[in-house]
């Protein structure tokens, strides 16, 4: 007969799993000798050995006195039940881990896979971080307000930065925070967004505006994300200047 250190040690677990075996019931308690101690027999190896392997093979404790109790047929069906269950916590744990990985840039911080693709394109063309940083920010609440529509935002975007004028547009940002003419920058970016105002504006993409965002205080607080910046105030007379207002939404003077 086996003391409880010994049925531990041959069955591969620690005598603190074994009383805890003994507490949810999967093991029983063995009466008492006459020297007051509990001993094991051959029985209780087998059955703690049986209940390990199942352990370490991810079925719930909860479970295992069930299949350890079972017939053949029970016993396949619950185990295939369980391996159903396991492969669905892989896939949601693969998940995180993509998920994670992502993060490592910040950009999928809140944000939609394809908002983070768009930013990755916008990245490509030198676009600083600290912007990139801007319009991710932007984008988390746009996403959260609009979430069944950020997709077409996004290939809205993406269709914008295929116009050469777009990507000028950003080259020139760049070249302002790096420390170029401002005053020549920003006039050259100004002339650059009146000229694709008045083609949004005569094919009708412009009516397009309050119908995909209607929400005027959210176009507010979208707005005062980029209010502060001197390059924005700036860029904003000059439009103003030219015949057009607003900055989330474009609309003529």
């Amino acid at each position: 007969m086996l003391t409880i250190g010994q049925l531990a040690s041959y069955a591969g677990v620690t005598i603190r799993a074994v009383r805890h075996y003994h507490h949810v019931g999967l093991m029983p308690e063995p009466a008492r000798d006459a020297s007051g101690y509990r001993t094991y027999d051959a029985d209780a190896v087998v059955r703690l050995i049986r209940i390990r392997t199942l352990a370490e093979a991810g079925v719930p404790l909860a479970r295992v006195e069930t299949l350890l109790d079972s017939d053949a047929q029970t016993f396949a069906e619950g185990t295939t039940l369980i391996d159903g269950e396991l492969r669905a916590r892989i896939r949601e744990l693969q998940e995180h881990r993509r998920r994670i990985a992502q993060l490592a840039s910040g950009d999928s911080l809140a944000v939609p896979d394809v908002v983070s693709d768009y930013l990755d394109r916008v990245r490509g063309i030198g676009m600083p971080e600290m912007l990139i940083a801007a319009e991710r920010d932007a984008w988390i609440l746009v996403a959260a307000r609009y979430p069944d529509q950020i997709a077409a935002f996004m290939e809205d975007k993406v269709r914008q930065l295929e116009d050469p004028r777009v990507v000028r547009f950003y080259q020139l940002i760049s070249r302002m925070l790096a420390g170029g003419e401002d005053d020549l920058l920003v006039h050259e970016m100004a002339d650059l967004l009146v000229e694709m105002f008045e083609e949004a504006a005569a094919s009708g993409q412009l009516e397009e505006q309050d119908l995909n965002m209607d929400d005027s205080a959210f176009v507010q607080l979208l707005d005062s994300m980029a209010e502060g910046h001197p390059m924005v105030v700036q860029l904003r007379q000059l439009l103003a200047e030219r015949g057009w207002t607003g900055w989330t939404q474009i609309e003529r003077a």
